[in-house]
């Protein structure tokens, strides 16, 4: 479970949950698809549509012994009793071995091809060693992660099997407030549940995600429901449950859906680069009408030419925002010709896009309107696609230390170099023999936590590894790794 806090809405608490939620209609006519103003609305037709797609996930986590530092109040007493190098009885730590307790959970997730792919969110899948999927049906499969994304919560999974009863994918941009939609999960172990209630808000942010622009609803949401359904009254999916609003951790009454125009593009990412093409226009700032109360509360007045739009507070040197001219001070009002009002519209216009796609920007410089074309970049400061490294581009073999290194060198852990075949290892000068420590100062214990830098570092912003060593005479070593040519 997930807690965030609201600027707006201070007495609440935004609480991630496993999600799952369904909610589908349908009026009481002959044609399922057309509403009746004033009518009553029957929601079985969008139930019965949505619910074959919705499954049941556990996620597991096995036990697993891990090393960690403890407190030991003695340590310093008994090597220097009368403080004479310090000050007695502050204790010091030391290292010990614990066994984690196996961790198990429950979520939901949408089955949108009938190959298997079904989408989730990043919260329900994170660090699990297994998955069991459940269908409607009560069939079980065992799944494998595809993809994740934490700046949107979502994640790709996969499960073998065929002509499985994948949902519909209706645009999300189409449905309007006020419009009724279901939501379709399994929470609080109830599975296979189904909620009523409206579209509250479009374009809503909390500060939860990096990427956000949530459906806001009122069906009811609870723990189990996270990676749900949210469905229109045809039963086509509009969004991905991920979140509610809560004191308590229970539904009470509004939730949070990740719209399919997000989810779309991540997958089509997932699925072609194993990670998402995060284009940027390389700017930095809030929605206007916050700029403007925060400036009243601080007695001043200001006149920006607009009460809506996105205010840059930074431009990024070099980013696509600084090669199209756009200040400090100006205020984003469209993108390709759609009105942007805020800084989650921007987000979700943003979140269709690619490194190197051209957008139209129009913006108000000096309460003048302006519109140039921008060349969008990815977080490196160029137009290529971006791949996650693996650790062939390292050129290397690697284990984890034996006990008789740890005891000759007097640590408790590191990565030991086996062999160098080229790559980045032999370009920097990193040879045989050699014991990593850290990287990016996260500590190398196992294979796979050097594994996990090089791929997050490979998408970052500065794709290089600062390795920390040392060799076996016990000189220790530093070195920068490019992971780009």
């Amino acid at each position: 479970m997930k807690k965030y806090s609201k600027y707006l809405l201070t007495a609440l608490c935004i609480v991630a949950l496993a999600l799952s939620a369904g909610s589908f209609m349908k009026v009481n006519a002959a044609d399922p698809t057309v509403t009746v103003a004033g009518q009553p609305v029957d929601l079985t037709y969008a139930a019965e549509k949505a619910l074959p797609s919705v499954v049941h996930i556990k996620y597991v986590q096995n036990s697993k012994v891990k090393t960690v530092e403890v407190q030991d109040p003695f340590s310093d007493f008994f090597s220097d009793p009368f403080g004479f190098f310090g000050n007695p009885g502050q204790g010091g730590t030391r290292k010990q071995q614990v066994q984690t307790p196996k961790k198990t959970a429950t979520g939901s997730g949408v089955i949108i091809s009938n190959d298997g792919f079904i989408v989730t969110n990043n919260h329900v899948v994170e660090g699990a060693d297994e998955l069991t999927v459940t269908l409607n049906d009560n069939r079980e499969f065992s799944a494998r992660i595809i993809g994740t994304d934490k700046n949107t919560d979502l994640a790709l999974i996969k499960i073998d099997g065929k002509s499985l009863p994948a949902i519909t994918i209706a645009n999300s941009d189409n449905i309007k407030v006020g419009e009724w939609v279901l939501a379709v999960g399994n929470p609080l172990g109830l599975n296979n549940t189904v909620t009523a209630g409206i579209v509250s808000a479009k374009a809503r942010s909390l500060g939860a995600n990096g990427v956000e622009s949530f459906i806001q609803t009122d069906a009811a949401i609870n723990a189990g429901n996270s990676g749900g359904a949210l469905v229109n009254t045809r039963g086509e999916l509009v969004g991905i449950n991920a979140m509610l609003f809560s004191q308590t951790g229970t539904n009470i009454g509004y939730g949070f859906a990740i719209p399919t125009t997000i989810m779309n593009k991540v997958v089509a990412d997932l699925k072609e680069y194993g990670t998402v093409q995060r284009a940027l226009l390389g700017i930095m700032g809030g929605d206007v009408h916050n700029y403007i109360d925060k400036q009243k509360e601080e007695g001043k007045e200001v006149d920006l030419g607009t009460n809506e739009g996105v205010y840059i507070e930074k431009v990024e040197d070099d980013g696509a925002g600084a090669d199209a001219g756009l200040e400090k001070g100006d205020v984003i009002t469209a993108v390709d010709g759609k009105k942007v009002t805020k800084m989650a519209e921007l987000q979700e216009i943003m979140a269709n896009k690619r490194p190197g796609d051209k957008i139209t920007v129009t913006y108000l410089h000096n309460k003048k309107s302006q519109t140039k074309t921008v060349t969008l970049k990815n977080a490196q400061g160029n137009t290529k696609i971006v791949k996650n490294a693996d650790m062939d581009v390292l050129g290397a073999d690697f284990r984890p230390i034996t006990e008789s290194q740890k005891k000759n060198l007097e640590i408790n852990y590191g990565l030991e170099v086996i062999k160098v075949n080229g790559g980045k290892m032999k370009e920097a000068g990193i040879q045989k023999g050699f014991i990593i420590r850290q990287v990016n100062d996260e500590a190398m214990k196992t294979v796979e936590d050097l594994q996990d830098v090089v791929k997050e570092a490979s998408t970052s912003k500065e794709p290089v590894l600062i390795i920390k060593g040392i060799y076996p005479t016990g000189k220790k070593g530093y070195f920068a790794v490019p992971l780009n040519d």
